[in-house]
């Protein structure tokens, strides 16, 4: 081992400030084999010293590891491949911004991990033994090119090949390859992330995987392109990683000084607090306070759970806009994009299965094998996923929702690839009436081309109609043209020389839709929350979320009446008091935070909940997409096309006798039409001919 220049004064330095770790490192040694360093340590230490590892690292690396291999210590242990590893370093640049001016230098690249290589051993030192002497060379890795051929350092041998490997002389070492890519939230509009790849090593190896974020400190280097022509002049950029940080809390990118502390505290207690939010969401979009409301608490986020026997509930809050055209749905996704930590958006007419949960695709960082690629649920991460047009996604793509919903995991089982990713983040999505719009007396599941199955996952959904009212147009419109004015005279001033508007006139007009609390300040406040409070519900806010639970529960008591909820409307019920007491840092939930809640989900109940024939509540419209009164209905039918099929031959019965005979037991015509067509999708009914029907 070569003495470095800087061995003595990394001695010094780890005794003085990493002892403690150092002998914490020997007891572990060899299961432990890094010593974390913070840079800035290091900075107080020797400043020289400090600014030579970020700017030429090659000399200083090798003697901090050095100083821990050689470092006297008070037990029989010898650290002989020990690294040191160093972390918190201030060189961050983003991958669109690197240059041939970063090569060999110590920097850190913060995103997401996009695809990573299985762990496989790396020779370090090779031992060839030649087949025709059986002599043995050693071959240090810097001069192994290709694994053959070499010379023979017997000298009368002095033979280039053949050799073998003896894997049982030779040194390996655990080595990866990552590829990490610029997280979506940092993108500005419109541009592709960029991607890195990185070579990792030793212990760091294997314990990443897609989808999470992490800080990569190490060397920036270059690889020359080969191509069939030969050499190219253009390098490919691969960084050689010294440590790995996770960022895996949720918004924990967000730095939160004493006084915004102080600030988000004095807020929290203005009795106003809920209003201010409603009023911080999309601004520009006249009205929807209740939805607008739900979505803030979506944004809180109720407690995520870990239970004794291994399995977790969420806290997240999904939701569903189901609504006309024009409405401003996909306004307010986007919106709750900007303002979440880790906001994706995507579109269910362009986004794939694969695009939304993992892919598999053939490794193109150098050995070809079947890696994979993290989707947008799994890029979302601890924040929001937001999914327009879903009713336009196809059957087996929305399938790709259901795990990710409830158990917030995405299982992948694609080509020999066995893995379980992460998606802990809110679903918010939107969809159009499946006859472009909403009819009110029609059940919500014959409307939305959505499996009912997907549609009771989620916790709240909102029918956002548009129906004309005079009274109502009128405001929307002059907040409209207002909203419009407001940024004529902004664009104006800006780009117009000549232009006599002031800068008092824009921001009075700008007054309008200027979210009460500033977005950046609200994230804060989000993160502050969902960071230090945990709320724990009262006795009797819980009692009365019971309360309200088992009285539409009782409404099913009877033995033809309808189910009216299941439990996992109790539970919504739990997510939300708890984002509710979020909302003003309680770490109670109190009866007020169950009574906002009820409300808010009693108002979404009557919207979807309910039966379009008998006005009852029926979660079965949700949860199967046919109502109680529905299924009874189709039972009376089924009874007269057998009985009337019985009076002609072959059991096949005439249309017109059935209607009619329907009308008898109060089912009109049209209603007898649309049972008779969803049995026959469901083959429970076969059609002979145009004029008869006849049971299966």
């Amino acid at each position: 081992m070569t003495e470095g220049k800087w061995d003595e004064k990394f001695v010094v330095f780890l005794k003085k400030y990493y002892w403690d770790s150092v002998l914490q490192l020997a007891n572990n040694y060899p299961d432990q084999r890094s010593l974390e360093v913070e840079f800035s340590d290091l900075e107080i230490f020797d400043r020289e010293i400090a600014s030579e590892l970020l700017f030429n690292p090659d000399e200083v690396m090798p003697s901090a590891d050095n100083a821990l291999q050689q470092i006297d210590l008070p037990v029989e242990k010898s650290l002989i491949d020990a690294k040191v590893r160093f972390v918190r370093i201030p060189n961050k640049i983003p991958n669109r911004d690197l240059r041939s001016k970063h090569l060999l230098q110590f920097v850190a690249i913060e995103g997401m991990i996009r695809k990573a290589t299985e762990v496989r051993p790396k020779v370090l030192n090779a031992a060839f033994q030649c087949m025709r002497c059986e002599h043995v060379t050693m071959v240090p890795q810097t001069e192994i090119k290709f694994i053959e051929p070499i010379d023979c350092e017997n000298e009368t041998c002095g033979r280039k090949g053949p050799f073998k490997i003896l894997i049982n002389q030779s040194v390996f070492i655990d080595a990866q390859k990552l590829q990490i890519q610029e997280s979506p939230e940092n993108l500005k509009g419109g541009s592709q992330p960029q991607s890195l790849d990185v070579d990792i090593e030793d212990d760091l190896a294997g314990i990443v995987k897609p989808g999470d974020r992490v800080i990569i400190n190490g060397v920036l280097r270059s690889h020359q392109r080969t191509t069939r022509e030969g050499k190219s002049p253009f390098y490919d950029l691969v960084l050689h990683a010294n440590s790995i940080e996770y960022m895996d809390l949720e918004f924990d990118e967000l730095e939160i000084s004493p006084e915004e502390e102080e600030e988000i505290r004095a807020m929290s207690k203005d009795p106003e607090i809920y209003s201010k939010m409603i009023g911080s969401i999309a601004p520009s979009i006249y009205g929807y306070e209740d939805v607008k409301e739900a979505l803030s608490l979506q944004l809180f986020s109720g407690v995520a759970k870990h239970l004794p026997d291994g399995s977790r509930v969420r806290g997240d809050i999904h939701m569903l806009f189901i609504g006309d055209p024009g409405v401003a749905k996909s306004q307010l996704l986007r919106y709750m994009v900007k303002l979440s930590p880790r906001g994706v958006f995507a579109s269910g007419k362009s986004a794939s299965s694969s695009g939304l949960t993992a892919a598999a695709v053939k490794d193109d960082l150098g050995d070809g094998r079947w890696t994979l690629e993290a989707g947008a649920l799994v890029m979302a991460d601890m924040g929001i996923a937001a999914v327009d047009e879903m009713d336009k996604m196809s059957t087996e793509d929305k399938s790709a929702l259901h795990e990710a919903m409830e158990q917030q995991t995405i299982s992948v089982a694609k080509a020999g690839i066995l893995a379980t990713l992460k998606s802990r983040c809110a679903l918010l999505g939107a969809a159009n009436p499946k006859y472009g719009r909403f009819d009110r007396y029609e059940g919500i599941a014959q409307q939305i081309n959505m499996p009912p199955a997907l549609i009771s996952r989620f916790d709240m959904i909102f029918v956002m109609l548009d129906t004309p009212n005079e009274d109502l147009d009128s405001r929307i419109a002059k907040h409209i043209l207002k909203s419009h004015y407001a940024g004529e005279l902004s664009e104006q001033r800006k780009n117009l020389p000549s232009s006599t508007v002031t800068q008092e006139q824009v921001d009075d007009h700008m007054e309008v839709i200027k979210p009460v609390i500033d977005a950046d300040m609200l994230r804060k406040y989000i993160a502050y929350s969902r960071r230090n409070i945990f709320p724990v519900m009262e006795e009797d806010a819980r009692e009365h979320l019971v309360k309200f639970y088992m009285d539409l529960r009782k409404m099913g008591d009877g033995k033809d009446a309808p189910v009216p909820v299941t439990a996992r409307q109790l539970e919504a019920l739990v997510r939300l008091a708890e984002a509710s007491a979020r909302l003003r840092l309680s770490n109670v939930a109190t009866m007020e935070d169950a009574k906002r809640t009820t409300k808010i989900v009693y108002s979404c109940l009557r919207q979807v909940g309910v039966d379009p024939d008998t006005g009852a509540f029926d979660v079965d419209i949700i949860a199967s997409g046919t109502s109680k009164s529905q299924r009874d209905k189709i039972k009376i039918i089924k009874e007269v096309i057998k009985m009337v099929g019985e009076k002609h031959p072959g059991g096949k019965a005439p249309l017109e006798e059935v209607y009619t005979e329907a009308q008898n037991q109060q089912i009109d015509r049209q209603h007898a039409e649309e049972l008779i067509s969803k049995m026959r999708r469901s083959g429970d009914l076969i059609k002979p001919d145009k004029e008869h029907v006849k049971v299966v």
